[in-house]
């Protein structure tokens, strides 16, 4: 009884491992799901492979090793972070990093537009209708805010 039940762990465990790497290597046929969603030949045989490596014995790296150097990087989903792909894994901070610049940039530069027009002011020069209106709006205080009314008060006064 005891060894019916190893039998069945072994082979459960062999099956999520197995399920665990073939979600994480593409099929070479199909090229947009994984091994273990298609239904290609290929897929099925890969499926195969990988049960048969992970009951001789070897491990997870040890079997995407195998597959890489057999069907090169592009069978891995994630490829491995290395002078080729640097831009691929950088692109995203360095985009994120401009748009961060730029906004910073642009609100430093309004910032410094307005302490331009005060001084301006004070030292007498004229200001263009645009720095008159810019600082109006900057200047003025907002508008009060109306108590939220209801929609029944509004319906009642009709």
């Amino acid at each position: 009884m005891e060894s019916d039940a190893d039998a069945v762990k072994k082979t459960q465990l062999v099956e999520a491992r197995a399920r665990n790497i073939s979600h994480n290597v593409r099929c070479i046929e199909c090229g947009s799901q994984s091994i273990e969603d298609s239904q290609a030949d290929i897929a099925i045989l890969l499926r195969k492979l990988i049960r048969d490596e992970i009951r001789s014995g070897k491990s997870d790296k040890e079997i995407f090793k195998k597959l890489e150097n057999d069907y090169g990087e592009t069978i891995l989903y994630t490829p491995k972070f290395d002078l080729q792909t640097a831009a691929l894994w950088l692109s995203p901070v360095l985009v994120a990093g401009a748009a961060a610049g730029v906004w910073a940039y642009s609100k430093y530069k309004q910032k410094s537009n307005v302490h331009i027009m005060a001084l301006n002011i004070v030292r007498g020069v004229p200001l263009t209708p645009r720095e008159k209106q810019t600082m109006l709006d900057l200047l003025s205080p907002p508008p009060p805010q109306r108590a939220a009314s209801l929609w029944w008060r509004r319906w009642r006064s009709q």
